[in-house]
């Protein structure tokens, strides 16, 4: 028989009237309300950390390459093999270069054969200027001996002229013979110069054939060898790596990459761990030794590399493993805190806190004098002051103590908060002015731990009343990820707040839908 469209049209109606009340009554209570899942507010310790990736390398890494080209006659090292600085670890065919040194040497005996010849031709030239020089004297002896004659009259005056003719001929003789002596000592000099420049080319030639000798310049072990026996090597504008050695595997270190965001809040011999995949169930420490401050930038990251020390006395850890870095920044033993679910969870159309949402704790005088009672105890303790200093110092907190009573003089939340840190950073300004050189590290440290304890966002979590979910604004510290500290707020310790929605009966947790199989 036939089935009217009517009831066709009734049975799904029903139908659905049905399926709607089925999923109303999963997401409701048992009592009728909708159920909601809590978590206690607790104290107890919490970390912030830092987490990254970097690479073990040995503190000092040495690539041994070649000055000169040739061929790799012999290998006397491997990889991980133990060498000595002075060590032979290998040799270039030295053929091209005693060639080389032997025609350096024939060229400096040349030249010393030249000098010999040149001094020969000098004494030469001064034995000439005596010849010459005898010869003038007796030229002069018979001018004036003729001049007396002539006057006289025992010989004519055409005697005297050549008399006189001779002497002035001997005369530029030895004048001509004396620029030639001069010539002969400048060659003289010429020839022991080219000497010098040949005893130069000389040592060039043995100290490229002593290149033809790879040492190692440097205690350690050998990583890395890019050369076999045979293989041509080519040095023209640099020189190319033949082994690369690290020298202390005991002593290695970490370069993490840290994220600009990250960076401000490490400090030099800042406690690190770390571990590497090749011993997952071990640990391994260090602290950091140096903060870069050349940015590194990949793909619009900005990045600082830290360098973090790492000893392996056993030898464990190995050039170029991944270490996963964590760097606790700042930690506290006895926190209130709250899970971060309660941070993320609000109900369905509820606007987030603005960034000017009020921040409780910051407005109030009290809670700010506190805290700088706390930040003078630990100036106190840690700095040990002088007397002197100490009188300065409560001049500082008194006067601070005064700027933080008008505070509630300031009408906005936002002005509150800006003078509040205008005020910390000026008291911390003058205090960095008396403290001396010995006090000076643990200051630094004491102000980047205050640092980050007056660093506070705001939040806002949601608790329970009447059944009714009702937003209560927090004032948040520290964060491990899982929970965040509570530094002011409605919220006690014990306090129930929401992280999401109570499981129905066969549902899930958030919406309350039962889980169902169509087939």
């Amino acid at each position: 028989m036939k089935v009217s469209a009517t009831k066709i049209v009734l049975v799904l109606c029903l139908l659905a009237a049905g399926a709607a009340l089925w999923f109303w009554y999963q997401a409701r209570s048992g009592n009728g309300e909708v159920g909601y899942r809590l978590a206690k507010v607790e104290r107890g310790p919490i970390s912030a950390v830092v987490a990254a990736s970097g690479t073990l390398n040995a503190v000092t890494t040495v690539q041994v390459g070649s000055q000169i080209s040739g061929q790799v006659k012999e290998i006397h090292a491997d990889f991980n093999t133990p060498v000595k600085s002075g060590q032979v670890i290998a040799r270039i065919d030295p053929a091209t270069f005693e060639l080389r040194v032997n025609q350096a040497r024939a060229d400096l005996d040349a030249a010393h054969s030249a000098v010999a010849v040149a001094r020969s031709g000098l004494a030469a030239q001064q034995a000439e200027i005596g010849r010459v020089k005898v010869a003038l004297a007796d030229a002069q002896r018979d001018l004036e001996r003729k001049k007396s004659l002539v006057d006289k009259n025992y010989i004519s005056p055409a005697e005297l002229d050549k008399a006189r003719t001779v002497f002035d001929s001997t005369r530029e003789q030895l004048k001509a013979v004396q620029a030639q002596q001069r010539v002969s000592e400048a060659q003289v000099r010429s020839a022991l110069a080219t000497v010098k420049q040949r005893e130069s080319l000389l040592k060039q030639a043995e100290v490229d054939l002593e290149r033809t000798i790879i040492r190692a310049p440097v205690d350690g072990t050998v990583i890395l060898r890019n050369v076999d026996a045979g293989q041509t090597v080519a040095a023209s504008l640099q020189a190319p790596v033949l082994f690369t050695i690290a020298q202390d595997l005991r002593d290695m270190q970490v370069e993490a990459a840290i994220d600009e965001a990250d960076v401000g809040r490490l400090r030099l011999a800042m406690p690190v761990s770390f571990a590497v995949d090749a011993f997952p169930r071990r640990g391994f420490s260090g602290e950091i030794r140096q903060i870069r401050k050349s940015p590194q930038n990949v793909q619009n990251v900005v990045s600082y590399t830290v360098v973090i020390s790492a000893s392996n006395p056993d030898l464990a850890l190995l050039p170029g493993m991944t270490a996963n870095v964590r760097i606790q920044v700042e930690s506290r033993a006895s926190a209130l805190k709250l899970p971060n679910a309660a941070l993320r969870w609000r109900p369905a159309g509820a606007a987030e806190p603005g960034p000017d949402a009020p921040a409780p704790g910051v407005q109030a005088k009290g809670q700010a004098a506190g805290q700088g009672a706390q930040f003078r105890a630990r100036v106190l303790k840690e700095l040990n002051p002088s007397d002197a200093q100490k009188a300065q110092l409560d001049d500082i907190f008194a006067e601070s103590r005064r700027k933080f009573a008008a505070l509630r003089e300031l009408g906005s939340e936002t002005e509150r908060r800006r003078e509040l840190e205008r005020i910390r950073a000026e008291t911390s300004a003058r205090i960095g002015e008396i403290v001396t050189a010995e006090q000076r590290p643990a200051w630094e440290k004491l102000l980047a731990e205050s640092r980050g304890r007056v660093s506070a966002a705001a939040g806002r979590v949601w608790v329970l009343e009447a059944g009714q979910p009702k937003p209560v604004d927090v004032r948040l510290g520290l964060s491990d990820g899982g929970s965040t500290e509570l530094l002011g707020g409605a919220l006690a310790e014990g306090a129930e707040v929401i992280v999401g929605l109570a499981p129905a009966a066969g549902g899930s947790a958030q919406t309350g839908l039962p889980r169902f199989r169509l087939f």
